[in-house]
């Protein structure tokens, strides 16, 4: 796997993209306000669910502490209409089919599974404050427990 080469403290790179409804979304769209940036590799698949409805379930409690919610991983708008509608989710979703985004956040790599090696999202999760500066990166994400493990480290 590539190592990611953003850490905290640097700038969280701008990205501009298409939401679920194929609205333009950007990094500078969210200046003044703080944001939790996750990358996840398909909607619909065990782990990107439980990390999606974690990240709904406690959402309020994010919001509480001024976060807005982002997810992105390649799938397109429709995948993402879907995905949203099944599990009520409350937060947008970037449709990154290209994996433009995911290469400047330094998390498209190599991946291997049952033995075959290939290219995708490598889970990760960005906290960026409101200056847009990344302050925690989560790489070793727990899809079912997200929320708990970024309230954590969030109070330390």
């Amino acid at each position: 796997m590539k190592p990611l080469v953003l850490k905290p403290g640097d700038c969280a790179p701008d990205f501009n993209g298409m939401d679920q409804d194929q609205k333009p979304i950007a990094l500078s769209g969210y200046k003044g306000k703080k944001l939790i940036l996750y990358f996840y590799p398909k909607d619909n698949t065990p782990g990107c669910t439980a990390e999606a409805c974690s990240l709904r379930d406690g959402y309020e409690d994010l919001q509480k502490l001024g976060l807005e919610v982002i997810g992105v991983s390649p799938d397109s708008e429709k995948s993402h209409q879907s995905f949203i509608k099944k599990y009520n989710l409350p937060f947008r979703l970037i449709a990154d089919t290209d994996h433009r985004i995911a290469e400047q956040y330094g998390v498209w790599g190599e991946k291997k599974m049952y033995g075959k090696t290939y290219e995708g999202i490598l889970r990760t999760t960005f906290v960026i404050d409101a200056n847009g500066k990344i302050t925690h990166i989560f790489d070793k994400v727990d899809t079912k427990q997200h929320v708990k493990q970024i309230l954590e480290e969030l109070n330390k």
